[in-house]
């Protein structure tokens, strides 16, 4: 067996589940509330669910990695639109992939260049996607981490990392939207990583799963390709961006994403995803199409976040240090007590489950950034969320 499998850590759910083994909510009534996990819970539209049921003829034959010349032309024109871009050639910068979680594994095994004497080194944000990790370890490469702190607004600070990590640097996973803070990154932050990127050579891959939930209908997230074009980066110069309808279209089991960005580094990753077999379903195929031609669903999706997020800000806010993130469906709660011991209270004695910060982050540069946090999933109706935000508020009243 490959000897890196030892090196991964048990992932934040199965963490989770081990630390609820022997607790027992202790007021029955109290139906329970799960927070924890990032998987959307709004209906899936309806005209999404017809396009794969009237495509399933499809399933009659192989398709290509590639992806049809439909989806792929759905997506660029989503791109251009969402991003201002002023061109992206479906045919040579975007690849359909199989949900951006599989990608993003699988971008590391491509990009990773493990020559003798190499040290390859990975860099992500901190706290983060455990699959940035996992995807390091397999490629032979090892994580370096920047911290993301309340006190520098969970900015991706990179002097964290002296220049000889940076020289061995191969690879950074940067997340805007930020899971778990909300975090998205301005212009001045992605010329600043342009310009290490350019010096020391590295690829950046941006995962934007949760660019479409926002709350200002005026002023979406920035985006890493809408950033490059601003600063006259011709051309995404080892910048491959990874997208999903999961969040933004309520589809988390039609596994649907894309990859988009620098001509030279995705025509590999496409020779790489040949010989992976990872071809995206003719079926989903054909509803992602529709899927990214739409917006009315998206926009209608995002009102229900908005009117989650005002109801959590006015149940919490007299009570812990909560803020409104720029955007995703998160909520990085600082907590009184350490993140482990709230959600524990919280289960106990709320039956609300949500996320220990701590599962979603790594000990770097002497601090744990999630020790004394917990992340909350506002993926739940309305109504459910506010009874968690009252429960959650109870809570933390007693410490």
């Amino acid at each position: 067996m490959n000897p890196s499998l030892e090196n991964l850590q048990l992932y934040p759910f199965q963490k989770l589940a081990k630390l609820f083994e022997d607790l027992v909510p202790g007021d029955a009534s109290l139906k329970h509330i799960g927070l924890h996990i990032g998987e959307p819970r709004h209906s899936t539209p309806e005209f999404i669910r017809q396009a794969l049921v009237n495509s399933l003829e499809g399933l009659a034959h192989y398709p290509t990695v590639l992806g049809s010349d439909l989806l792929r032309t759905s997506i660029a024109a989503w791109l251009t639109k969402r991003y201002h871009l002023s061109a992206i050639n479906p045919d040579t910068e975007v690849i359909p992939v199989n949900g951006s979680r599989e990608a993003l594994f699988a971008f590391a095994q491509a990009v990773i260049d493990k020559h003798e004497g190499s040290r390859p080194a990975v860099v992500c944000q901190n706290p983060f996607y455990q699959i940035y990790e996992g995807a390091a370890l397999l490629a032979g490469a090892t994580p370096y981490f920047l911290n993301q702190l309340p006190e520098n607004n969970f900015s991706v600070d990179t002097t964290q990392l002296p220049d000889a990590v940076w020289e061995r640097t191969q690879l950074a996973y940067i997340c805007s939207p930020n899971n778990p803070t909300g975090r998205v990154l301005t212009l001045d932050e992605w010329r600043h990583l342009f310009d290490l990127s350019d010096r020391y050579g590295f690829v950046i891959a941006a995962d934007e799963c949760y660019s479409e939930i926002y709350f200002d209908e005026e002023n979406p997230p920035l985006g890493a390709l809408e950033a490059a074009e601003k600063l006259g980066r011709s051309g995404f110069p080892r910048l491959v961006v990874f997208s999903s309808l999961s969040k933004r279209s309520n589809v988390p089991g039609m596994r649907s994403g894309f990859v988009a960005g620098d001509a030279t580094i995705l025509r590999k990753f496409l020779l790489y995803r040949t010989y992976h077999g990872s071809a995206m379903n003719p079926a989903v195929q054909a509803a992602s199409t529709v899927a990214w031609n739409d917006e009315q669903h998206v926009a209608e999706n995002r009102k229900l976040y908005r009117e989650k997020f005002a109801g959590a800000m006015r149940i919490l806010g007299d009570t812990l240090p909560v803020s409104m993130p720029d955007a995703g469906f998160y909520l990085w709660l600082q907590t009184p007590v350490s993140g482990v011991e709230f959600c524990k209270r919280l289960y106990r004695e709320g039956n609300v489950t949500v996320l220990p910060g701590s599962y979603l982050a790594r000990v770097a540069h002497g601090i744990d950034p999630g020790g004394n946090f917990v992340r909350i999933a506002l993926v739940a109706p309305v109504a459910e969320c506010m009874e968690a935000m009252e429960r959650i508020k109870d809570i933390a009243r007693k410490f």
